[in-house]
């Protein structure tokens, strides 16, 4: 029988997640590589090559890919001839290997896990616990999968209980638009069909642990129902225009992954959960022969790519920038701002809500300028701050009105695409809502040169902060009179790639 020590669980599961906080699978860089080549739109383009040259200076520098580090998701198969030198249960050893992984002093990474979830939902600390799946298979092994999947693109799960004769391929192609560019595409859809609720979404989840081979599929041709709908699906959602971060473009998937299960006769249950370009995962198999080493990539993987100025881009400055100034600015502009930006996201914007409805002032004064929706990774060493990429926007949306009209707020700048709610109420005021690039956290941290806590200390990342910044790249997405970039921008590149098929 073979003998698994506690520690050796514990060590790997650390191990791997740190691993996979700075390194992309292989896989995944060669896909983005080759959607980097293809791509025509420049916005779109420019876009992955963000994420690849972050991805690279991740790969380098070991830090996070992503400043949302995500929340650990764990498959386990353990061999039935497998026994135990522990005293912890599997899920206490997994945990703690969570635990020592996301407090280590080298590459510290984002607690995001917050437990009373519809309470007070206060920050564990060590973004335990993980999310565990276990299966008892044979053999004399322990096999173990970890993942680190982000909010944003697990905030775009999709379920629904079709009746048996309905089309899976219909229905995932009606929740794509409702999905947006949350999700931080390209990157890849796991579809779970079959078994009941619960199955569908597991199966789902463990459908994007498996590499990327949609080419090799179209070269063989499907062998089954799921690898037609794999096919079919990559052709149309590519075919839909909606591009890298919902710009516009013709990569709109890397892949599609479906895996199915039996159910019953009167059901057919159907998940759909997106990946995001920050994807993140690792597999390992523990014989006992002490904790798995996961082989470092080479770094001439990685593609040697240079961003290009193109046209119109303007430098900013934060400090000068005023409402005349912004008017200026058209969708799809390149800006690179200079100056002090302030940050906040959900909690930060819930509590100033409430203090301007209780007619109290804010812990600082929002007239003229604009506000970063980024929760950032903890600095270490002589960082001024961790990866900072931008977090989804909508959820801010409900906020925007009161914030443009009670405040003087005068832009934004987070990632994907914006509610009618919030177009409409930066129509109203004359602002702007800029984006930044979602999984390029490591590149957009090197912009910004000064940080403070500004107000609500106590709410740790999600506190307000004040970035002196220079040169951050960021795109105008909607633009002062409420003209979305997210919306002009698929439907152009849907028309083009429908005219050149």
């Amino acid at each position: 029988m073979t003998v698994i020590r506690q520690d050796d669980v514990i060590q790997s599961v650390a191990d791997a997640l740190q691993y996979i906080s700075y390194y992309h699978p292989k896989d995944f860089i060669d896909a983005m590589a080759a959607a980097y080549e293809r791509e025509e739109n420049p916005a779109a383009k420019d876009a992955i090559a963000q994420i690849l040259i972050n991805s690279r200076m991740c790969a380098t520098g070991h830090r996070p890919i992503c400043q949302d580090t995500g929340i650990v998701t764990v498959f386990v198969h353990v061999g039935m001839n497998v026994t135990w030198d522990a005293d912890m249960s599997l899920d206490d050893m997994i945990n703690e290997g969570v635990r020592r992984a996301y407090l280590l002093p080298d590459n510290i990474l984002r607690a995001s896990v917050l437990a009373d979830p519809d309470g007070k939902r206060a920050n564990t600390k060590d973004n335990t616990p993980a999310i565990i799946h276990h299966s008892i298979v044979p053999g004399d092994t322990v096999d173990i999968h970890v993942a680190a999947k982000g909010g944003g693109s697990e905030a775009k799960s999709k379920f629904a209980m079709l009746n048996p004769s309905d089309s899976v391929v219909d229905w995932v192609m009606e929740q794509l638009p409702k999905m947006g560019a949350g999700w931080c595409p390209p990157g890849m859809l796991g579809i779970g069909i079959g078994g009941t609720a619960e199955k569908a979404m597991m199966i789902a989840k463990e459908a994007l642990l498996d590499p990327i081979d949609i080419q090799d599929l179209q070269a063989r041709g499907p062998s089954n129902r799921a690898e037609e709908i794999r096919l079919e699906l990559f052709d149309k959602i590519n075919k839909s225009g909606i591009g890298a971060q919902g710009l516009g473009g013709l990569t709109t998937v890397l892949d599609i992954k479906v895996k199915d299960y039996p159910t019953h006769a009167a059901n057919k249950p159907v998940a759909i959960i997106p990946n995001c370009a920050a994807t993140r995962h690792a597999h390992f198999t523990l014989d006992g022969s002490g904790p798995a080493v996961l082989e470092a990539p080479k770094l001439e993987d990685w593609p040697k790519i240079t961003r290009e100025a193109g046209e119109n881009v303007k430098r900013v400055n934060l400090d000068t920038v005023t409402p005349a100034e912004v008017k200026t600015w058209l969708p799809g502009d390149t800006l690179l701002l200079n100056g002090k930006l302030l940050t906040g996201r959900d909690a930060a914007h819930k509590r100033m809500i409430d203090m301007l409805a209780k007619g109290e002032p804010l812990p600082v004064d929002m007239k003229g300028r604009f506000i970063y929706y980024v929760g950032p990774v903890d600095p270490i060493g002589d960082e001024v701050v961790g990866p900072a990429g931008p977090t989804t926007a909508t959820r801010m949306d409900k906020f925007t009105r009161t914030m443009l009209e009670e405040t003087g707020l005068l832009g934004m700048v987070g990632k994907a695409e914006r509610g009618q709610l919030a177009i409409d109420a930066i129509r109203d005021n004359e602002a702007v809502y800029l984006m930044a690039v979602g999984g390029s956290a490591y590149l957009v941290a090197q912009a910004i040169k000064k940080s403070r806590v500004v107000g609500f200390e106590d709410l740790g990342m999600e506190a307000i902060y004040e970035f002196e910044v220079e040169d951050m790249p960021v795109t105008v997405a909607v633009d002062s009179l409420g003209t979305s970039v997210h919306q002009t921008g698929p439907a152009k590149w849907k028309e083009i790639i429908a005219q050149s098929a």
